[in-house]
């Protein structure tokens, strides 16, 4: 752990701690859902929603909410949360199981019978892609999973990998909110890059123009080695979504309600408030995890080492969601953020840098970390360990890494997801 007492900051990870606080705070879906409540039908309002900070986002809603109110909602395994009215279901992410098709079913019920003068409020966050399964009748659940296993190890971009499983799906693509004939309000946490509504948890009540030509297009980049019936579906016209000028959608209604821009906006004013000159590199960015790794060292050395392009003291942030192509045969554990860790630790040794790399929502990949610190020094004490950092980079194994030097970062889940976080301190 590197100490910056003599500077007057205190401990730097208690600081880059401090600032993904305020980041996650930033995304406290809350002050979003009181900004854009809609106001009470005639009818019934039946809250749905899916993602890993729906359950959340459902108890807050209820504490708004003036007047009755049921509904069901979708989140990961250990997720959930007290509500009064709203049937909060459990279920497995990133990979899909048979709870989530239950839960994919009771919210096409819950909504199906309702009318013109109901309402549904969708509460949708990241993670409703794995959450909401609900394969064609020509595909199996076990051949969902096998492409969300194909996706997540493909190093696509999220909004590649939505595409496909839109086109690929009875609920996502819109289709939810066709299943009923009431007004539908959806109230969204981006983790998209770009914050396009349609592409948050593969919109399930938010049409977008893509075509299943455009999946297949994906399948091809990618080289994605996809079950033949889902191969077979994405060729038939079947595959076809609702486009979003279906008058269907005329009367419906979506909101972003919190996003990473605003995240990294409340990290930038506890930075200033501490003294240190906040830059904001981007929100949306992409790409394969290590290289995003290699481009925020580089500026970070340039900083440290020749005080330009920004003087020193500056904490670079950014946000996004970056992806892991997964190495056949690889069998590490780590997740995008780990690894964006422990490549930046190899770009930037022996540099007074302390950086931080986490998912707002708290778990990053299929581990029970959020991410990692990392600074000038991570790649020393691994090599004193007896460990390889180049061969644990290699073989995705950046969790056994951090855990080995006590560097892993922990929050548990904080019921939001804004998508990454990425603090570089350099005094």
């Amino acid at each position: 752990m590197t100490a910056w007492g003599n500077e007057g900051f205190g401990d730097a990870r208690l600081f880059l701690r401090e600032l993904f606080e305020a980041a996650v705070k930033a995304a406290d879906p809350l002050a979003g859902i009181k900004a854009h409540l809609p106001a009470k039908p005639k009818g019934r309002t039946v809250v749905i929603g899916a993602g890993k900070g729906a359950a959340q986002m459902a108890r807050a809603l209820e504490s708004v909410w003036d007047g009755p109110l049921s509904g069901v909602v979708v989140t990961r395994y250990g997720y959930g949360c007290a509500t009064q009215y709203v049937d909060i279901i459990e279920a497995a992410h990133p990979v899909p199981d048979a709870a989530g098709l239950t839960a994919s079913q009771r919210l096409f019920e819950a909504i199906t019978d309702l009318g013109p003068e109901d309402l549904v409020i969708a509460l949708i966050c990241g993670g409703g892609s794995a959450l909401l399964p609900a394969p064609p009748a020509s595909m199996s659940l076990e051949d969902e999973i096998s492409v969300n296993r194909v996706l997540l190890s493909s190093g696509a971009p999220i909004s590649a990998m939505n595409i496909v499983r839109k086109h690929l799906s009875r609920i996502k693509g819109g289709r939810l909110a066709a299943a009923t004939r009431a007004r539908v309000v959806s109230l969204i946490v981006s983790d998209i890059p770009g914050d396009n509504p349609a592409y948050v948890a593969s919109g399930p009540t938010v049409p977008d123009a893509s075509t299943r030509h455009d999946a297949l297009d994906v399948v091809r980049q990618y080289r994605l080695n996809l079950p033949e019936a889902a191969v077979r579906h994405l060729q038939s016209s079947a595959a076809d979504a609702p486009r979003p000028d279906d008058p269907l959608y005329q009367q419906h209604q979506h909101f972003i309600i919190a996003s990473s821009a605003r995240s990294l906006e409340a990290a930038s004013d506890v930075a200033r408030g501490r003294g240190i000159a906040p830059v904001i590199l981007s929100d949306s960015i992409e790409g394969e995890s290590r290289d995003v790794a290699l481009v925020h060292a580089a500026i970070a050395r340039e900083i440290a080492e020749k005080n330009r392009p920004f003087a020193k003291p500056v904490v670079l942030l950014s946000g996004g969601e970056t992806t892991v192509t997964i190495k056949h045969g690889c069998g590490g554990k780590g997740g995008r953020n780990s690894e964006f860790a422990l490549s930046a630790a190899l770009a930037l040794q022996g540099l007074t840098v302390v950086g931080l790399a986490a998912d707002t929502d708290g778990i990053d990949g299929s581990e029970d970390n959020a991410g990692a610190y990392f600074d000038g020094n991570v790649v020393r004490e691994l090599r004193a360990l007896g460990y390889d950092p180049q061969e644990m980079l290699a073989g995705h194994d950046s969790h056994r890494a951090f855990s080995s030097v006590n560097s892993l970062f922990m929050t548990g889940p904080t019921g939001t997801n804004v998508n990454d976080f990425r603090a570089i301190l350099i005094i």
